[in-house]
């Protein structure tokens, strides 16, 4: 299905009512990535959100309390009306850091069904695919947006309708122009504050194709980045 980037909405159909946003931000970064989009957050839940009602917009992250360049961007998500959800990261076994927040998703989406009308959950990972189906049972509508290459086609098959990241790319893209105090900054997981060589930067968004590996940063986006003020760390 093609949708007409000519308005925000076009592609929505059915009564919406209330909407419950809840973006899994590590997947949907590298699946961005992986398509070079940097996307600009208002932009994307103006869309997501359409001609619907916002309850309440949910961003889930990994964190690292020692980075503290990317708490700037947590900042400004919770100051534009973004409920920020994150966990510090777990150092494993083999090397890797990372934080699950899958349970956290899954248990928010159920425990807010019958307060929303309609969930739009913006993750492309298969896991998530039983409380998709759980929380269509309680009666509400669920919206599965992603980039289609980078998400589990099992996902796509129990929403109730796929919102492709792809095809409205232009109306969630980040203005290559923007300048000043203002700016909408991008999203860089605690995972990718640090220049490695290790494997795991070039994995599997789960559920899709592989992500893109991970780059060095620019003199501008580390100066743009050092200016980030921190914040206490919080739920």
């Amino acid at each position: 299905m093609q949708f007409d980037t000519t308005t925000s909405s076009s592609w929505q159909f059915g009564h919406r009512g209330r909407v419950a946003v809840f973006i899994d931000g590590n997947n949907l970064f590298h699946a961005a990535r992986f398509h070079n989009i940097d996307i600009d957050y208002n932009k994307l839940l103006r869309v997501l959100l359409g001609d619907g009602r916002l309850l309440r917009a949910f961003f889930y992250t990994g964190v690292d309390v020692g980075a503290e360049r990317q708490q700037g961007f947590l900042l400004w998500m919770r100051r534009n009306g973004f409920r920020v959800v994150q966990k510090e990261l777990k150092t494993f076994y083999d090397g890797t850091r990372k934080a699950n927040l899958d349970v956290e998703i899954a248990v928010d989406m159920l425990s807010l069904a019958g307060r929303y009308d309609t969930a739009v959950l913006v993750s492309g990972d298969e896991d998530f695919v039983y409380a998709v189906n759980a929380v269509a049972y309680k009666g509400c509508r669920v919206e599965v947006a992603g980039f289609r290459s980078n998400t589990a086609p099992r996902l796509i098959d129990v929403a109730d309708f796929f919102i492709d990241l792809g095809d409205i790319a232009d109306l969630i893209r980040k203005d290559s122009n923007q300048t000043g105090e203002y700016d909408v900054p991008s999203f860089i997981p605690a995972g990718e504050m640090v220049a490695t060589d290790s494997p795991r930067h070039e994995g599997y968004v789960r559920g899709g194709r592989p992500a893109a590996p991970a780059r060095p940063f620019s003199d501008d986006e580390r100066d743009q980045m050092d200016d980030m003020v921190r914040v206490s760390d919080e739920r």
